[in-house]
């Protein structure tokens, strides 16, 4: 199995900053990508951002030129940069990983809220 552990979710003003880190640990072999996706109050889980281990990240458009996905190959590990953080980025983000032949795992969640 493949255990996923989050951390750096709290609460920012608007304009703010946070960094997400995720590590994962476990049967992590043959790892395609890893990323992050959010749940909003009553909205689906959505694709925040991610990141292919050959470092091709892909962004929501909502995100776009706010947000750096990197990744830590050697340490599997994957970060998430957030800058001029909005209202409606308040979100539970959950960091995601796919390993070969295609199984995502989850990992249990960080909340994000951004309020004055």
């Amino acid at each position: 199995q493949v255990q996923l552990v989050e951390s750096g979710g709290g609460l920012v003003q608007p304009g703010g900053s946070l960094r997400l880190s995720c590590a994962a640990s476990g049967s992590i072999f043959s790892i395609t990508a890893m990323g992050w996706y959010r749940q909003r109050p009553g909205n689906q889980r959505e694709l925040v951002a991610t990141i292919t281990t050959g470092g091709i990240a892909n962004y929501a458009d909502s995100v776009k030129g706010r947000f750096t996905i990197s990744i830590d190959t050697a340490k599997n590990t994957v970060d998430l940069q957030m800058n001029s953080l909005k209202p409606e980025d308040t979100a539970v983000y959950y960091c995601n990983l796919v390993r070969l032949p295609g199984a995502y795992f989850w990992g249990q969640g960080t909340q994000v809220s951004v309020s004055s």
